[in-house]
């Protein structure tokens, strides 16, 4: 069966029943991948014309503007017409599982905490993806991002504290420097792309500011030149953290500068009122030629989409990574 590859016009050969992620790498197409189960959301591709069997790879807004799927877990049925994203912006990091050391657990806001770890071997990711973490051996396992760049000593985590929650409610008590944790990653599809001059806009709500904070850094630190802004949402001053990280990035760098919107403000507040669609709709009129990163709860992320995109966003240029809860 033949498959003709988009952007590039590209035809290939495939046996049927192969995956689209086999027939593209036995034919030499680059395509972004990494957990090949399905998992990480890397291999999304677009399906714009034939039949390939798979699982749906895109919701809410994305999934009305064409048929998603995971290269690494669809089949190829007839001929077809598929479309991979920015063949320039390929990254392959194998997801690996390691072992991890705590090497400091701090508080950073009321509910928010600061773990970081040492793996015991190399561990390659790019800005903005995340990883599995192991606490223990039942129901122990949870989704974080990591908060820093593949240059740090260590790697950083931002995790909130859910009241009654079967992970997070235990570990003030039972996290120690030295314990040991299973991390098993990278994964994700909301990473920095770097091979560009557009604006970028991200957007994040609670601990999302991770790996915002690691695709800002990732960006300002490569050098590249974009301009970045930031909206950083909360309910109250109270539940804001890493401001002072944000000022010493935008003191130092001229390119980026950010904005909190809070739901509810003190008088006299500096802070913009309003949800964070508020701040977009007031701040960003059009942002036909940027690249959007969301990072956040799934309802927030649902609805900066359709904010960005009324506005004239590309849907294939927002990028989003939604956590849903998990009894965490």
């Amino acid at each position: 069966m033949d498959i003709l590859i988009k952007p590039t016009n590209k035809t290939i050969r495939a046996s049927q029943g192969s995956t689209l992620l086999e027939a593209f790498l036995e034919n030499g197409i680059d395509i972004s991948y990494s957990c090949l189960s399905g998992r990480c959301g890397t291999c999304r591709c677009k399906i714009i014309e034939g039949s390939v069997s798979g699982p749906s790879a895109a919701e809410g807004r994305l999934a009305q503007h064409g048929q998603f799927v995971l290269a690494c877990q669809s089949r190829i049925e007839t001929d077809s017409v598929i479309e991979i994203p920015e063949p320039d912006e390929i990254i392959t990091h194998p997801t690996k599982t390691l072992k991890a050391e705590v090497v400091s657990y701090d508080e950073l806001s009321k509910d928010v905490r600061r773990l970081r770890l040492k793996t015991n071997k190399a561990f390659d990711y790019s800005p903005g993806q995340f990883s599995n973490l192991s606490f223990w051996r039942e129901d122990g396992t949870r989704s974080y991002s990591m908060a820093g760049v593949t240059e740090d000593d260590t790697l950083e985590f931002h995790i909130r504290l859910v009241p009654n929650g079967r992970v997070t409610s235990k570990l003030d008590e039972q996290m120690k420097v030295g314990a040991s944790i299973k991390l098993n990653g990278p994964l994700g599809a909301s990473y920095l792309r770097r091979k560009n001059t557009d604006p970028m806009l991200c957007i994040a709500t609670g601990t999302g500011l991770a790996p915002i904070i690691s695709i800002v850094r990732g960006a300002l630190e490569s050098g590249m030149q974009n301009d970045i802004h930031l909206i950083f949402g909360a309910r109250t001053e109270e539940d804001l953290y890493g401001l002072d990280y944000l000022d010493r990035l935008a003191s130092g760098h001229s390119n980026f500068q950010y904005l909190i919107a809070l739901d509810h403000t003190k008088p006299n507040s500096p802070h913009f009122r309003g949800l964070v669609t508020d701040a977009i709709a007031e701040n960003f009129p059009d942002l036909k030629s940027w690249r959007i990163y969301l990072a956040g709860a799934p309802a927030m992320v649902e609805a900066a989409s359709l904010a960005c995109t009324k506005r004239r966003a590309n849907i294939e240029r927002i990028y989003a990574d939604a956590f849903y809860p998990s009894g965490v």
